[in-house]
């Protein structure tokens, strides 16, 4: 099995017959990084169970559909030189440096299961460090009631991911520093900040860094899937010379997709729900809306594409909104996504 489709003739890739490859960057640009990650998503096999791993200099990524200038400190971090980076799934706003591991699972849309990757995750902590973690809540992995991961997921047609974080040595005082997590979402994890619900994992092993937990995540990868395969360093060169890697590049640093061409909202109202923040703008003239935005940590951000365009052209009002979510509803025919529209839409038509 090729290890690429679309660059078998590059030298530098060799050819594996595993069901397994793994990855590594030794660039620290974020956006690099972050190319490199949808060009595997977008043109690598999803036959063949890939492991993604990479650290980014400091930075703010924030999901696909939140609002920068309510998740981040912007001014500090242009003071400071951190990098703001959009990604391309959804969740919530995480702050990295070089204390930070990041890692990504690759595979077929069939045969992808979060759990699974997870397991991965804590195996290795306890067989190599003897770190006792677990999973909690939606997307997240704790030891005790600390925080010390979170991840999202993304889909298409027929591969899907899952990426996430790993903290080792996070500088937490810049984390506290730059992230401005609603209080909503403070509240609902009983804390007062984002520094008193995470946990540097150096603090239980000191032995740990990011070269140590990398091999640890190779091995219990392996072990999982009773496969190996050779690693597979990407230096920046490397990253830099493929085309569709240089073309995610260049939309990851461009100020619209960063910032977002922001409307000018008349009514803005916002929730929590189990499932996530829902932060709705709208633009109303005429009493139909016409225009829309929603900022949210959601796990699903087609819902929140669809909905967001559903909602455009509809009469300001509850058989407009019913009508946005039950098209919604319709077109993405997902027994998940269904309840967490009608919240959405029991909430929504009660703030007009």
């Amino acid at each position: 099995m090729l290890l690429l489709r679309r660059y078998q003739q590059k030298q530098s890739f060799r050819s594996y017959s595993t069901k397994v490859q793994v990855l590594r960057s030794t660039s620290n640009d974020p956006c690099l990084n972050l190319a490199a990650e949808d060009w595997i998503f977008n043109e690598m096999s999803p036959s063949v169970q890939t492991l993604f791993l990479w650290r980014n200099n400091p930075t703010v990524v924030i999901g696909k559909h939140q609002n920068p200038w309510k998740e981040c400190h912007l001014q500090q971090m242009e003071d400071l030189g951190v990098t703001l980076v959009r990604r391309q799934s959804g969740g919530g706003s995480v702050y990295q440096d070089l204390g930070n591991s990041c890692f990504t699972f690759l595979s077929s849309r069939n045969a992808f299961d979060i759990d699974r990757n997870t397991q991965i995750i804590i195996d290795a902590l306890n067989t190599k460090f003897n770190i006792q973690a677990q999973k909690s809540g939606r997307n997240d992995i704790t030891v005790g009631e600390k925080k010390i991961s979170g991840s999202a997921f993304k889909k298409s047609l027929d591969r899907s991911f899952h990426h996430g974080t790993l903290l080792v040595d996070v500088d937490l005082d810049n984390l506290q520093k730059f992230l401005n997590p609603s209080k909503a979402k403070l509240q609902s994890k009983g804390v007062d900040s984002v520094k008193a619900r995470v946990l540097n994992l150096k603090e239980i092993n000191p032995s740990i860094n990011h070269d140590t937990l990398s091999q640890a995540l190779v091995e219990q990868f392996f072990d999982t899937y009773q496969d190996t395969c050779e690693i597979k360093d990407l230096d920046t060169q490397e990253l830099q010379s493929i085309p569709k890697i240089k073309e995610y590049y260049e939309k990851l640093i461009d100020w619209d997709w960063r910032y977002g061409k922001t409307p000018e909202f008349t009514h803005h109202v916002e929730t929590r729900f189990p499932w996530g923040i829902m932060d709705v703008y709208v633009v109303s003239k005429k009493a139909i809306i016409t225009d829309c935005k929603i900022y949210s940590d959601s796990l699903s951000p087609l819902m929140i594409e669809t909905i967001t365009e559903e909602l455009k052209g509809q009469p300001y009002n509850k058989e407009g909104i019913e009508r946005a979510c039950t098209e919604t509803k319709k077109k993405l025919q997902d027994p998940v996504v269904g309840p967490q529209l009608d919240e959405f839409c029991a909430w929504f038509s009660s703030q007009l």
